[in-house]
């Protein structure tokens, strides 16, 4: 049966499952079967759309089965199917419907997973699109209070904003790794998500924001304490005094270049099937790290000369949020 031509092996399972004078309940376990050696067989003759078909049947068929696990299975392997045709409608379908069968099982880990997957194969094509499954994904781990994963997710995020010029909303999302951060005592993470926070800011050429993200972070203690503290009043100071050269070389320094360690290692100690996950984020990490060695952008004279500025506002625990 495996050497059968894969259109044929369809037409079989499609009759299976057709209710007539002759049949009156579906024989889906038999007609799942075929479906799936179709699948396979369409997918090594790189017929991915007819794959992608009988990939979506086949999940159909676990489905009716009982089985959401091995639905899941093989809507995700649909879904990596439609990326590869570039359907991108379908890729984001595929994997939320994966999502929701993996969350049948009870299994938030692996449905956040397919809802990353979806995000990261539309970010270039769907950025929007890809910001709302990065931000579902988040959700999901969260919920299940698996916070220390969610970290690059955030960042993915991030990431695009930065790429979209939405500094705001790059800051925002900082601000949500930061308390991610916390409620998994990465401290770590936490206070280099603050200090990636102000350096959006200060690229933006946005003192005042940056300045009150500071003091509003620096009510934390963790983060009052930390050499990212010391290292954002560096960078505040030299703005305030109008000193290029001593931003550039702020700029430069190791605390910068170690932003890049701020999440990966909790994939690799906490859940090993993310690590294909990490390997698809090498771009996500320095994106921070570019914007500061780009420091400082706009007139840094003006900022001498208007440096009045008022005491940080008290900290309102939504900025956090």
């Amino acid at each position: 049966m495996s050497g059968s031509d894969p259109g044929k092996l369809i037409s079989k399972a499609d009759n299976l499952t057709t209710l007539s004078l002759t049949r009156w309940s579906a024989d889906w376990e038999s007609a799942t079967r075929l479906y799936e050696q179709a699948a396979n067989g369409f997918r090594v003759s790189k017929d991915y759309e007819n794959a992608k078909l009988a990939f979506e049947k086949a999940s159909k068929g676990r489905e009716m089965l009982s089985s959401p696990w091995d639905a899941a299975k093989s809507m995700e392997s649909a879904a990596a199917l439609a990326k590869e045709l570039r359907n991108w409608t379908e890729v984001i379908d595929f994997y939320r419907k994966a999502s929701e069968l993996y969350m049948q099982c009870d299994r938030p880990q692996f449905a956040s997973d397919s809802l990353a997957k979806a995000a990261r194969a539309v970010e270039d094509a769907l950025p929007s699109d890809a910001i709302k499954l990065y931000s579902d994904a988040c959700v999901l781990l969260e919920d299940d209070r698996k916070e220390q994963m969610a970290l690059d997710l955030y960042h993915a995020v991030t990431n695009i904003y930065v790429k979209l010029e939405k500094y705001t909303d790059a800051v925002a999302f900082l601000l949500k790794l930061g308390l991610a951060a916390d409620k998994c005592n990465a401290t770590n993470s936490q206070c280099k998500a603050y200090l990636s926070a102000v350096i959006v800011y200060l690229y933006a050429h946005d003192l005042k924001q940056a300045e009150k993200c500071y003091n509003d972070c620096s009510q934390i203690d963790a983060f009052l304490r930390s050499d990212q503290n010391r290292f954002a009043g560096k960078l505040l100071s030299a703005y305030k005094e109008g000193d290029v050269e001593e931003i550039k070389r702020v700029a430069q320094s190791r605390s910068i270049t170690n932003l890049d360690s701020v999440v990966n290692i909790f994939y690799h100690l906490h859940c090993c099937f993310w690590t294909c996950m990490c390997l698809s984020y090498n771009n996500v990490k320095d994106s921070i790290i570019k914007l500061a060695r780009k420091l400082p952008t706009g007139d840094v004279a003006a900022f001498k000369t208007n440096a009045a500025i008022g005491e940080g506002e008290a900290l309102d625990e939504n900025d956090l949020k």
